[in-house]
């Protein structure tokens, strides 16, 4: 299916990395509330933990590297015994993988202690660290390396990228873009209480997007940041701010139009267990502007004015830690290789798909050919469960179509 060599060409993936300290507690009892272990004073007795990264440059950049594609990593540490662990992991996967990493002396590295008694939703207790000081002037011109594609992950987790605007992240995004590179960015959720989560992320998207080639928000990303009134709303009415159930074809229509007004190229809406939802500009010349990793030729009509909406497929869930940056390492990588849009699409929910079925991040991804030759060999896809009024299923390929759609 690839139609595009990849020798020599370099994904970079930068943004939010931390190192995840998960305590195991398999002895403790099932539903034993969080409330019955963490009582003043009370020991807590736990087993062995696990130290693995976590965040979007080690999801969607190792995932990216198993896939077979040339990744360049580019996070910011300290120069302590947390950010030593985390250029140690990543080394574990190949010693090239920690040579553009960010190494600041003094500074504390990010970490995350995941408290995840069995049957209880977890509770992460994060210290974003140097994230907060990852800064544009620490990505020189000679950083991009000729480089293809620029992949920046978390900016509501890394403090300078979202204060005064977006100022920050706005100048960093359009210095790769002046160096050609295809610019795609994905979001995070903050926490409502925090100072991300009371910043003006409408006019922060109105200041990047513009320098956003591909943009790949979960739903409730989006929506907490274009619509906070509906998000709050929605949140109040259904006591939970896991909104996917809620979603509908026309709500996508509506944000997704949104953002292409913005100025993106191609808006991808990661939609859980629902699948990926993706709307593309119409404009012929917006796409051949995206930059190295444009679609070309034939297949640039494939991704003119498209809205689709690919299904997961069906796999035994160990696990959905990473699923949606794994799921945005397999849209870049069909991207990157010059895959049409329908393909890019069931490559990503196939990555995905992929992820979930091991309890950590980016062990289950496979190699490139082993995930095309999955989904060629009638992968089962699962029910769409979301109203998409006026689509249809398209069997030849394998995606949901807004009517219209050729």
């Amino acid at each position: 299916m690839s139609r595009r060599h990849l020798d020599g060409a370099d994904i970079i993936v930068a943004g939010h990395i931390c190192l995840d300290i998960i305590p195991a507690m398999n002895g403790r009892k099932r539903r034993q509330g969080i409330a019955e272990l963490l009582v003043p004073g009370k020991l807590i007795d736990v087993g062995a933990a696990q130290l693995s990264t976590g965040g979007a440059v080690p999801n969607t950049g190792l995932a990216l590297h198993r896939l077979g594609s040339n990744v360049k990593l580019m996070g910011k540490v300290g120069d302590d015994p947390f950010g030593q662990a985390i250029l140690s992991i990543l080394r574990s996967y190949g010693e090239h993988l920690a040579e553009g990493m960010i190494v600041a002396a003094g500074e504390c590295s990010s970490y995350s202690i995941v408290i995840s008694p069995p049957g209880v939703d977890r509770i992460f207790l994060h210290c974003t660290g140097a994230n907060d000081t990852f800064s544009s002037e620490e990505v020189t011109a000679d950083a991009y390396g000729g480089g293809k594609l620029f992949h920046f992950g978390y900016p509501p987790l890394m403090r300078r990228m979202y204060e005064e605007q977006g100022v920050e992240l706005e100048r960093l995004l359009a210095g790769a873009k002046a160096a050609g590179l295809t610019i795609s960015l994905d979001m995070a959720r903050p926490d409502p209480d925090s100072m991300a989560g009371q910043a003006d992320w409408m006019a922060i998207l109105q200041r990047v997007l513009p320098n956003v080639d591909v943009f790949l928000p979960s739903f409730e990303e989006l929506l907490y940041m274009l619509r906070p009134e509906l998000y709050r709303e929605l949140a109040e009415r259904h006591g939970t701010s896991e909104l996917l159930p809620f979603a509908d074809g026309d709500m996508l229509g509506a944000l997704s139009a949104e953002l292409l007004g913005m100025g993106v190229a191609v808006a991808a809406i990661k939609l859980g267990e629902y699948g990926l939802y993706v709307r593309t500009s119409a404009s012929l010349q917006r796409l051949r502007s995206m930059g190295h990793s444009a679609p070309l030729g034939e297949e640039l009509e494939s991704w003119r004015d498209k809205e689709l909406l690919a299904p997961c497929y069906k796999v035994d869930v160990s696990g959905t830690t990473g699923a949606g940056d794994c799921t945005i390492a397999g849209f870049l990588s069909g991207l990157a290789r010059g895959l049409p849009i329908e393909d890019t699409l069931l490559t990503a929910v196939g990555v995905g798909a992929c992820n979930v079925e091991r309890p950590d991040a980016v062990s289950g991804i496979p190699g490139w050919e082993d995930v095309q030759r999955r989904i060629a060999s009638g992968w089962e896809q699962r029910e769409v469960l979301m109203q998409l009024p006026g689509w249809y299923h398209d069997r030849q390929c394998g995606v949901w179509r807004r009517k219209g759609e050729q």
